[in-house]
C-alpha cells in the first residue's frame, strides 16, 4: 500500500482535539454499490492522498435488499485491521437510525455504540453522532447518555446529525450547566443547491458555540458532479432519481453553468469546485462526499488544493441563491 502524504492539510473539529483531513470520506457506498474489493480500493487511495477522516453509520446500508444495517462499518473495520493504521484514521458513525435501534433513548444509544465498536473492531468511536433528533425523548436524556460514553473512553467526541437549532442550542446549555460533554460538531444537510435549510439560524447557532460542520451530500447525491445535465441521458448510479430532481428546479442549471465556468478556468473537475465552495462556507470543516470508484474519489480529494476567488464565490453564490 502506498505510504499517505504528509503535507495533507488539517483542521480542528469544534472544540475537540480531532485534526481530520479537510475533506470526509463518505462510508454510505460501502457494502451498497462499492463490494469490499473496491471499498477497500478507494479507502487505500484516500488514505495514500492524505485523508484521515472516514464517515459512517450504523443505519448504512439497511436500505439494500439482503442487508440489515451495519455494512458499512462491517468493511470499514476490516479494512482497518488489514491495513494495521486504526492510530491513523478518525472514524465517524452514527446512532439513531438503524432499523432496530431507532430513536435516542439512552438504552438505544449505549446499545448502538457497542454495536458500532463491534464492527469497526475498535476500542474507541472518534466521532459519534446523533443520526437525526428524536423529540419525543428530552434532551437531558440524549446528552447525559452520550457522556457516560466519553467517560467510559468507548467515545471521543460527539456529533449531531440533523438536528434543529433550538434543540442544539437546548443541548449545548444543558452539557455546559452539567458538566458534561457537548457536542463539538454538526453534520448538516448543506451544497450549492440545497443551501436553505442550514444558512441562517442554524449555522449561526453553530458559529455561536464554536462548533464545526461537516455537510452531508455535500455533491447534492451526485449532481454537482456534472453528469446530470439538462436533455441528458440516464446515468447509471443508484442515486440518480435524487440527483436529477435537481433538474427540475431553475436553479440546477444555473448552478451548473457557474460550476462548469470555474471549473474550466481552473482546468479541474465540478465536484472539485462544488467541494471548494462548500469548504469555504463560514462554520464548515470538512464536507463529505463519497466514491464508488477510485477515479471517482481524484476530483473530491483535489478540492483541498483549490482556493476560490472572490469573484468566483460570488459567481457561485448568485447561482444557488
Amino acid at each position: 500500500m502506498t505510504e499517505p502524504r504528509s503535507d495533507t492539510p488539517r483542521v480542528t473539529l469544534g472544540t475537540s482535539d480531532l485534526a481530520v483531513s479537510p475533506l470526509s470520506l463518505g462510508g454510505n457506498v460501502f457494502g451498497w454499490t462499492a463490494d469490499e474489493a473496491r471499498s477497500f480500493a478507494v479507502l487505500d487511495a484516500y488514505a495514500a492522498a492524505g485523508g484521515n477522516f472516514v464517515d459512517t453509520a450504523d443505519v448504512y446500508s439497511a436500505w439494500v435488499p439482503g442487508n440489515t444495517g451495519g455494512e458499512s462499518e462491517t468493511v470499514i473495520g476490516d479494512w482497518l485491521r488489514s491495513r494495521g493504521n486504526r492510530d491513523e484514521i478518525v472514524i465517524a458513525t452514527k446512532v439513531g437510525s438503524h432499523p432496530d435501534l431507532s430513536g435516542l433513548r439512552a438504552k438505544t444509544i449505549k446499545r448502538g455504540a457497542e454495536e458500532s465498536l463491534r464492527r469497526l473492531g475498535i476500542e474507541r468511536i472518534d466521532l459519534f453522532y446523533t443520526h437525526r433528533d428524536d423529540l419525543d425523548t428530552p434532551v437531558e436524556e440524549i446528552v447525559t447518555a452520550l457522556d457516560e460514553l466519553v467517560r467510559e473512553g468507548k467515545v471521543r467526541a460527539l456529533g449531531a446529525s440533523n438536528i434543529g437549532p433550538d434543540r442544539l442550542a437546548e443541548s449545548l446549555e444543558f452539557a455546559a450547566r452539567e458538566g458534561l460533554a457537548g457536542y463539538v460538531a454538526v453534520q448538516p444537510h448543506y451544497n450549492l443547491v440545497a443551501r436553505a435549510a442550514y444558512e441562517g439560524e442554524p449555522a449561526a447557532v453553530v458559529a455561536r458555540y464554536g462548533l464545526a460542520a461537516v455537510p452531508y451530500s455535500a455533491l447534492a447525491s451526485g449532481f454537482l458532479t456534472g453528469k446530470y445535465r439538462p436533455g441528458g441521458g440516464p446515468v447509471d448510479s443508484a442515486r440518480a432519481v435524487g440527483a436529477g430532481r435537481y433538474l427540475e428546479d431553475p436553479r440546477g442549471p444555473r448552478v451548473l453553468a457557474a460550476v462548469d465556468q470555474v471549473a474550466e478556468a481552473h482546468r479541474v473537475e465540478p465536484a472539485t469546485v462544488a467541494l471548494a465552495w462548500l469548504a469555504s462556507q463560514p462554520t464548515v470543516a470538512a464536507p463529505i462526499a463519497s466514491a464508488r470508484t477510485v477515479e471517482q474519489l481524484a476530483p473530491l480529494v483535489a478540492a483541498a488544493g483549490l482556493v476560490l476567488t472572490e469573484q468566483e464565490l460570488k459567481l457561485l453564490d448568485e447561482a444557488s441563491a
